[in-house]
């Protein structure tokens, strides 16, 4: 038996759905306007500031963005000729590789940082008050949850397994996985 959604959840859904994307373009284009930097680069430097090495392995990577093998690679590829970042082989592990923060790169995301983050506020959170706030924090991680544990996490997980990926095992030997 179908579960259709209420009248006001399907509002919510639509107005959701309809936002997300929106917002999406919106900090896309803003983006590129202000920075020499897409979101997509932004993404990816965002995750390698976020460690304290400033490198992380390429599945990794792609597994942290969503992405598949196939975008995460073409995508560090253009990133690479624009000397945004480099990938360096793990040395004891000839099958795994890491994306580098360049020096370009971590410039490129200190010059694109606080024009993103204007633009989130003026496009987000100018508009919600503190426990709007709260509850768009609450809900985020309520439905985050839900999407990377138990049953939904197995069907990705089997959704990942039936891909032809590169698996590099934990005790590959390299430290610095």
């Amino acid at each position: 038996m179908t579960r259709w959604l209420e009248p006001e959840q399907q509002r919510a859904w639509r107005a959701y759905v309809r936002m997300q994307g929106e917002l999406n373009a919106h900090l896309s284009r803003r983006m590129s306007a202000d920075s020499e930097i897409s979101m997509a680069d932004f993404a990816v430097l965002v995750q390698l500031t976020d460690t304290a090495e400033e490198r992380v392995r390429v599945l990794e990577l792609a597994r942290l963005l969503n992405w598949e093998k196939s975008r995460i690679s073409h995508h560090v590829a253009r990133m690479e000729k624009r000397g945004l970042v480099r990938r360096e082989n793990c040395g004891s592990d000839g099958r795994g590789s890491f994306v580098v923060l360049t020096d370009a790169g971590r410039a490129a995301i200190e010059a694109a940082a606080p024009a993103h983050a204007e633009t989130v506020h003026e496009l987000v959170f100018d508009l919600l008050g503190e426990a709007e706030v709260e509850s768009l924090r609450e809900i985020s991680e309520k439905i985050f949850t839900r999407l990377t544990t138990g049953e939904c996490a197995a069907v990705v997980a089997r959704c990942d397994a039936d891909d032809a990926v590169e698996v590099v095992p934990q005790e590959s030997g390299c430290p610095e996985a």
